[in-house]
């Protein structure tokens, strides 16, 4: 983990480790935006999503590091696929990819708006469309957009006990699991809340902001919701809500969760769905190291004046002790000791969508 791909309005930036602090490595596709970065731990491959202006999105992958890059096609819905009755499907963003388990080597998963799964067989050569979460019976009538148009598959989450055993979050839907590989698919959403919705314990209806997996105890999920913090220890079978009692850690995006750690996990607060900024202008980052019964605000090294600051959902992400987000604003911030103290990397970058370390 010596490199960190941080995807940003106007290009992809790589960092790099160096002796005492990290540095700008090299950048890509400068001036085009980039809302999908992933790095595949299994192979080392680099993928990049383009949301281009005028010629729709765009996938890249690298064998070297980002030394060469080469255009991958974009997955394509199926003739006759309808987001609705007479209104056909079609790509509009590349959200999120997932490698689909050590032991398939070749297969990865993509998820897209409108809501539709792609999964490949091939290393991503081509993608096909998983129809049978598409034609879900709750699709057309309660799957929906919310800041986007249609809705968006945003989490992809494989059990790393078993590749076959697959969970995504859809906002807006909720979140659906799989174990059989794709093949059938049951909503996994008690518990959660739709405060939105005339009905707020509906079925399918929910917004799920970000989703994860404690790899180590894989029944632990995480996920930071539209309408709060919620936490599973069944294998979604059932969520709790976690929301910080006192009112900091509640709306937001971004969340990382302890792969060895299932009660350890942080998230970074907004003020709320209609002030989408740093509570009290001041920037910070929550965790909890119980689970959620508790959250404790780390500040150090963060702005705490005039911050007018937001983390999206993909912008934040650890690995082996080390924290790494930016913002809207293009700031990106970096913690080597899991949160308690941060640096800033950088304060010139354009609105930051995603980062990742690879």
């Amino acid at each position: 983990m010596n490199r960190l791909l941080v995807g940003t309005q106007k290009g992809l930036v790589i960092y790099a480790r160096g002796e005492q602090n990290w540095y700008c490595e090299a950048s890509s596709f400068v001036g085009l935006p980039v809302t999908m970065v992933y790095s595949d731990p299994r192979n080392g491959t680099w993928w990049v999503g383009i949301a281009h202006k005028h010629w729709g999105q765009k996938l890249h992958r690298s064998f070297d590091q980002g030394q060469n890059w080469e255009e991958v096609g974009v997955p394509k819905y199926p003739k006759g696929s309808e987001l609705r009755l007479g209104k056909a499907a079609s790509l509009r963003q590349i959200w999120v990819m997932q490698h689909g388990g050590l032991d398939r080597p070749y297969r990865l998963f993509m998820g897209t708006e409108p809501g539709g799964l792609f999964m490949s067989e091939n290393g991503g050569d081509s993608f096909h469309l998983v129809e049978s979460l598409w034609n879900h019976p709750s699709r057309p009538e309660h799957w929906f957009g919310t800041g986007t148009d249609y809705p968006e598959i945003h989490s992809i989450v494989v059990d790393p006990r078993d590749s076959d055993h697959l969970y995504v979050a859809v906002s807006c839907a909720g979140v659906f699991e799989s174990k059989d590989g794709g093949q059938n698919w049951h909503p996994r959403n008690e518990g959660l809340v739709a405060a939105y919705l005339p009905n707020p314990s509906v079925e399918v209806g929910h917004d799920p902001h970000r989703l994860l997996i404690c790899a180590s105890q894989p029944e632990v999920l995480w996920q930071q919701n539209h309408c709060g913090i919620f936490r599973s220890t069944n294998a979604g079978q059932t969520w709790d809500n976690v929301t910080d009692k006192n009112g900091l850690a509640d709306y937001g995006f971004a969340l990382a969760v302890d792969p060895n750690d299932p009660l350890r996990a942080w998230v970074i607060p907004a003020t709320s769905d209609a002030i989408r900024v740093a509570p009290d202008l001041a920037l910070c980052v929550c965790v909890s190291e119980d689970g959620g019964q508790n959250w404790r605000a780390l500040r150090e090294g963060l702005p705490q004046q005039h911050t007018y600051d937001l983390a999206f959902r993909h912008a934040l992400d650890l690995r082996a002790g080390t924290l790494a987000f930016g913002t809207n604003n293009g700031n990106l911030y970096i913690s080597e000791n899991f949160g308690e103290a941060w640096q800033s990397v950088s304060q010139q970058l354009a609105r930051v969508n995603v980062v990742s370390f690879a």
